[in-house]
């Protein structure tokens, strides 16, 4: 799909984001273990949730989509069938890194696999824990998938991930669901506690110890009517637009605002962004309110440390957004990126060049100049949701039009993304 952008002087409007990715994962996969069937409102519309509930169904789980709802009919923590199929986790490495957590401790051996993408993106990572406690796996070339689980009886252990991420420290405690005994994460940075959350309302033992996250094995989980937030990562995209044409005044409501999500906004508002929060409310355990954001030009800034692991998802928006304010943007400590979708770090070092401006690449990230102005240019996702999304906002400030080559992955998270542009700019 080849998406068209022509230049826009700015854009109002309230807007509803889609339902948390990472919440919407979370959500369905600990209702499959649980006993009854739980209701999950404002579940995400975007193909790597539904690629999540597709591997469930492979494992025997049934699952209802209503207009505006998921049912999941939860089996239980022994609830599985071995599937006859190779699960299909499509683009989403969610999926596979986390599901792989519950099927480490089953009684029979799964294949998962997905798209060329994340055939791509190594597993080594949760391959590594799910060894130690007792399960059997193989990929190709030993970390790439499809993936080849053969559950045991589990053993907990005490984990410290090399590398802080949310989706290891996931897949260790839905392993250690199964276990009989407290399985630990060590985490030194902290990451989005979504998980934490999640298993908390539907029953879990879960605690924090200084750095140490320990759960309790084998709770009985209860089924639950939980509704998802809308999508913090997803509100980057408006946030930047907002941004890059002052005066502009878009207003989302419902918005998740874990207080672990919420460097987007701090860093934003450090820059010189005028937003203000509304509204805030606790739900389920999750915090949610109403981001109303007023366009200016921003100073810009560094993301880097402990900072570039809570935005790694948003750096590519924000590098568009760095191209434009007064001081640019510098990206370090973010290698993360280079083993995303797409290698990140080159992707948008190249749609930045097509659009006329510089960037200066390093390992683990980049330096872009400020106060540059994007040219109206024929950009590509390259198959990365992100990148489409990033870059059709890029071009909403570009002089001349932009075209989007294969913009239709933004459907792997935000299918309703260029209709609520759309809106916006009605």
């Amino acid at each position: 799909m080849r998406y068209s952008v022509s230049p826009a002087s700015g854009l109002s409007g309230h807007i509803k984001l889609p339902g948390d990715k990472s919440i919407s994962h979370r959500y369905a996969m600990i209702a499959a273990v649980a006993e009854g069937a739980s209701r999950l409102e404002n579940y995400s519309t975007g193909a790597d949730c539904q690629s999540t509930l597709g591997c469930l169904e492979g494992l025997g789980i049934a699952i209802e989509r209503r207009e505006g709802a998921v049912i999941v009919e939860g089996r239980g923590l022994d609830g599985f069938r071995a599937p006859t199929t190779q699960l299909d986790a499509g683009n989403s490495g969610s999926t596979i890194r986390m599901l792989s957590g519950m099927l480490a401790a089953q009684p029979f051996t799964t294949m998962i696999g997905g798209d060329e993408s994340l055939s791509k993106r190594p597993m080594a990572r949760i391959m590594t824990p799910l060894k130690e406690m007792g399960a059997a796996l193989s990929a190709r070339d030993g970390k790439f998938p499809p993936l080849t689980v053969t559950g045991a009886k589990l053993r907990p252990i005490e984990y410290e991930p090399p590398v802080a991420s949310a989706q290891v420290k996931t897949c260790v405690l839905f392993a250690g669901l199964h276990t009989e005994g407290v399985t630990g994460v060590v985490e030194r940075v902290q990451t989005r506690d979504h998980t934490e959350v999640a298993l908390r309302e539907f029953g879990a033992e879960i605690e924090r110890h200084g750095p140490v996250i320990a759960i309790h094995g084998r709770p009985r989980l209860e089924a639950r009517t939980l509704t998802v937030p809308g999508d913090l990562s997803s509100s980057a995209f408006f946030l930047t637009a907002a941004n890059l044409l002052p005066g502009s005044v878009i207003v989302m409501e419902d918005v998740g605002l874990s207080p672990s999500r919420t460097a987007l906004l701090d860093w934003l508002m450090a820059a010189g962004a005028q937003i203000r929060v509304l509204d805030v409310r606790q739900s389920a355990g999750e915090m949610v309110g109403t981001i109303q954001v007023t366009g200016r030009q921003l100073a810009g800034g560094v993301i880097a440390g402990a900072t570039a692991a809570a935005l790694i998802d948003e750096i590519p928006v924000l590098a568009v957004l760095g191209a434009m304010s007064r001081d640019g943007l510098v990206v370090r400590d973010a290698a993360e990126l280079r083993v995303k979708e797409t290698d990140r770090i080159a992707t948008v070092a190249e749609n930045m060049q097509r659009m006329g401006i510089s960037v200066e690449v390093a390992a683990d990230g980049f330096t872009i100049p400020g106060n540059q102005r994007f040219r109206g240019a024929e950009v590509d996702s390259f198959g990365d949701h992100r990148i489409a999304m990033a870059f059709t906002v890029a071009g909403l400030a570009a002089e001349g039009p932009t075209v989007v080559e294969n913009a239709d992955a933004a459907s792997v998270s935000f299918p309703e993304f260029y209709a609520t542009l759309e809106r916006l700019r009605g």
